[in-house]
């Protein structure tokens, strides 16, 4: 295995991860080559950078919002719940609860162990942090919950509280903990240096602090002097093991962004220059790389999408602070990735999940749900002067305020909420997305058809065996999901199943998925799906898609689906599975936690609201078994997450039967305002041969033909 990756590799990612071997060799035998204190790193090399001279010259250069005087009065005045939220947060913190993905109140320990994950009761060793493989459940536990704590986010919360109550009490948290995390990590040390990632998220909390905390007796000379000192060693860290081939996705454009803050905000320090540079060249060339041409984020991933978006929105704000010029072109792709969100985004206003999400923010200035993305809309709009970005958003946000202040907070309120231009039904054809909707209002229905391929072209790692599944809202609600993540590491069989197909509504073949996994990010082969055909008129929407992901079986087979939106009432799918000899084949629909029912008669009823639902009845040559399944632990079927971390019984319904293919399956999704009522009548279209050519729905003398 490890001799054909290194035929894989290009000479020059050879050479590259050869280098970085050699450097952690040399890291952990202390040769660190600069390990100077910061006195030493200073240009021109002064005795010490006051705290006193950097508060008057840095505000200029950090987001207007943390160092003005406006915003937090307007967000006591005119956000009362983001205030008592922040507030509620911050004093959680002070009593060493911490709300991290999936996870509220979590306790580390008092003091703190920052190398623990207290859910698997599992200490990292403190060795180098080349010894140590973070992806090892057994050795570390979920590396992701430490990780998670030791961002410092939880500092950025701490310090808003500060500036919106003055209350040293927080202060004085912020500096007991840094000061202590920094005894107990020293650089190189343990699973919190292990991801340059981590690193640079943590250096961005750090900045953040420093900003928040400026005025507080708490932040001494001394402390701001090791905190300095912190954000040059991490910001070294980064640089010196960036993921250019290791994860070449938000990793990378996570830690140029670091690199971009710390030299930024930090001038004075000798290699600010090179940091600044390095830091914007990555991001501008990954924008190219990583955002399709149609905006959909190249990792198949709606929460990887969003944390894009916010990299590029802190990057884009703290270049204009510090006229650090950037091309326009910059701007425009940007906003192609809100665009996209804009159309995946519900009825309701939450966004679907769609691949891997870790329930993490790359800063969250204001406690939200993983589906949650109103702040990124809200900020986007103020920034662009986007109308339908401020109808997404729903509303002025906090992090808006923080991020832009009172420039930021009269843009957005200058402009006129309206939904956006573009037609409600639309196709991404590089992303390979497909959106159905009814209209804009909040109450329409929607329906998203995924026909891209299973992750971004260079890993699957945080890609779905999803191929041509679909996902529906009815009247405004969820009613067909995506069932989520839950987690990456520490439970393999958990992990296996929310990526695999059977969490997904789509169809199965012999009880397979439509990939092998090996391992939490990769999968054994890369399966493809096609999308034959898109039209989009006032009165229907019809797409049509393939995958070969059966063709691996002894007897091959294809899956072709069709889907028909027949504006603005009910959806007709059309399965056709090619092949020569029997097959057991399950048609799966994964559903929200939601009241499901099924009867004898193959109707099922999933209930959104009061009496309002979908009705769901499949029509086939062969004769189909009709359940529902909900919280199974034996075959592990029916349970969708939320976040990170949690996982939830929600009913998975499946149509099966034992068959010689070809086989064709007519679904129809019926939303209806009655769900109990008599079902509508539907006659299925046969040919001579007694195979289905298509139904007719309502009356069969007037109906129209769905084939």
């Amino acid at each position: 295995m490890k001799l054909r990756r290194l035929l894989n590799m290009t000479i020059s990612e050879v050479a590259y991860r050869g280098r970085k071997e050699i450097s952690k060799r040399f890291d952990r035998l202390g040769v660190t080559g600069g390990m100077d204190r910061v006195s030493d790193a200073l240009v021109g090399k002064p005795a010490r950078m006051l705290l006193e001279d950097f508060g008057r010259v840095a505000p200029a250069r950090f987001f207007e919002g943390v160092v003005d005087d406006v915003t937090p009065h307007r967000i006591a005045q005119h956000m009362r719940e983001s205030y008592d939220e922040t507030v509620t947060v911050a004093d959680a913190v002070c009593r060493l609860r911490f709300d991290l993905p999936g996870h509220q109140g979590l306790t580390f320990g008092d003091p703190v162990d920052w190398h623990l994950d207290p859910i698997a009761g599992r200490r990292a060793p403190r060795v180098h942090w080349s010894r140590l493989n973070p992806l090892d459940a057994t050795s570390v536990g979920d590396s992701k919950v430490t990780w998670e704590l030791n961002r410092h986010q939880w500092l950025v919360r701490l310090g808003a509280a500060y500036r919106l109550t003055g209350d040293e009490r927080y202060a004085q948290t912020f500096a007991e903990h840094v000061g202590a995390w920094m005894r107990a990590n020293p650089p190189g040390v343990g699973i919190n240096w292990t991801s340059s990632l981590e690193a640079g998220l943590r250096l961005i909390s750090w900045c953040w602090a420093v900003f928040f905390f400026q005025g507080s007796k708490a932040l001494s000379q001394e402390l701001f002097e090791e905190m300095l000192e912190g954000i040059r060693v991490h910001a070294s860290r980064v640089e010196k093991y960036l993921s250019y081939y290791f994860a070449p996705n938000t990793h990378l454009t996570g830690e140029a962004l670091a690199l971009f803050y710390a030299g930024t905000v930090f001038p004075e320090l000798r290699s600010a220059r090179r940091w600044r540079a390095l830091g914007a060249r990555i991001l501008m060339e990954q924008l190219e790389r990583q955002v399709l041409p149609d905006g959909v984020y190249f990792e198949q991933s709606t929460c990887y999408q969003r944390y894009t978006v916010e990299t590029y929105l802190h990057f884009m704000i703290l270049a204009a602070r510090n006229g650090v010029a950037i091309p326009p072109t910059m701007g425009e792709r940007v906003q192609r990735l809100g665009d996209v969100l804009v159309a995946l985004r519900r009825p309701d206003g939450s966004m679907p999940s769609i691949g891997d999400a870790d329930g993490g923010w790359l800063l969250p200035l204001a406690t939200r749900e993983p589906d949650d993305f109103r702040g990124v809309f809200s900020t986007a709009a103020a920034l662009f002067g986007r109308s339908d970005y401020a109808w997404a958003a729903g509303g002025l946000a906090p992090e808006t305020a923080w991020l832009l202040g009172a420039d930021g907070v009269k843009a957005f309120e200058g402009l006129r909420p309206a939904p956006p231009a573009a037609p409600a039904s639309r196709l991404f054809p590089d992303g390979g997305l497909i959106v159905m909707r009814s209209g804009w209002n909040d109450d329409a229905h929607q329906l998203i058809f995924d026909v891209g391929p299973l992750g971004c072209p260079f890993s699957a790692g945080h890609g779905h065996a999803d191929l041509l599944s679909i996902q529906c809202s009815v009247f405004g609600r969820p009613c067909l999901v995506d069932a989520g993540t839950y987690g990456y590491t520490a439970e393999p069989r958990w992990r296996d199943f929310f990526r695999g197909t059977a969490a997904h509504s789509t169809v199965m073949v012999d009880g397979l998925g439509q990939a092998v996994p090996v391992g939490p990010f990769k999968w054994d082969a890369r399966p493809r799906a096609r999308l034959h055909h898109w039209e989009s008129t006032e009165g229907f929407d019809a797409a049509e898609a393939s995958h070969d992901a059966y063709r691996r079986l002894a007897d091959p087979v294809v899956h072709r689906r069709r889907v028909l939106f027949v504006k603005p009432g009910y959806w007709v799918v059309v399965d056709v599975l090619a092949g020569r000899a029997e097959h057991a084949v399950e048609l799966r629909f994964q559903f929200a936690p939601i009241e499901v029912t099924v009867g004898p008669d193959l109707w099922a009823r999933a209930r959104v609201s009061e009496g309002r639902g979908l009705l769901i009845k499949p029509f086939a040559s062969a004769s189909l078994k009709g359940e529902v399944h909900e919280g199974d632990l034996v075959r592990m079927q029916g349970w969708v997450s939320p976040d990170y971390g949690r996982r939830r019984p929600a009913p998975a319904l499946t149509y099966s039967a034992v068959t010689r293919l070809p086989l064709r399956i007519m679904t129809c999704l019926l939303p209806t305002e009655d769900l109990f009522a008599p079902p509508p009548t539907v006659t299925p279209i046969l040919d001579k041969s007694n195979g289905l050519l298509g139904v007719a729905l309502g009356d069969p003398a007037s109906a129209r033909d769905t084939n």
